[in-house]
């Protein structure tokens, strides 16, 4: 499984995004899959239409959030809805829904897969 944090520079959400994603992914039985964060400039944002604002978190190139996105190519912060309101990343809780049902091996060719 591939997970990527994409930020731009000097994102005041990025240290947060990462501490839950991590957090989340070692409780969810993923604790050797490593994170990519990705610093993202405004010439990457152009081409990058998975870049919804940042932090944007990508497993297998997709944004599990993706309906939360108000747009994309955005060079700015992401809010995020959670049980609590208005965030700049997900929860811990939230992140661990999505990666709960995931199951990773070779027969997926390393990808990973709902249950």
């Amino acid at each position: 499984m591939r997970v990527e944090l994409l930020v731009v520079p000097n994102c005041p959400h990025e240290n947060v995004a990462s501490e839950r994603l991590r957090r989340a992914l070692d409780d969810t039985g993923h604790a050797t899959t490593p994170v990519e964060v990705r610093s993202m400039t405004a010439e990457a944002v152009a081409g990058a239409p998975e870049f919804a604002g940042s932090p944007t978190i990508l497993i297998d190139g997709a944004d599990p959030f993706a309906e939360q996105a108000s747009g994309s190519g955005a060079f700015s912060c992401r809010i995020y809805r959670g049980e609590t309101g208005l965030s700049g990343a997900p929860s811990v809780e939230q992140l661990r829904h999505v990666f709960a049902p995931l199951t990773c091996g070779e027969a997926e060719q390393g990808r990973c897969v709902r249950a």
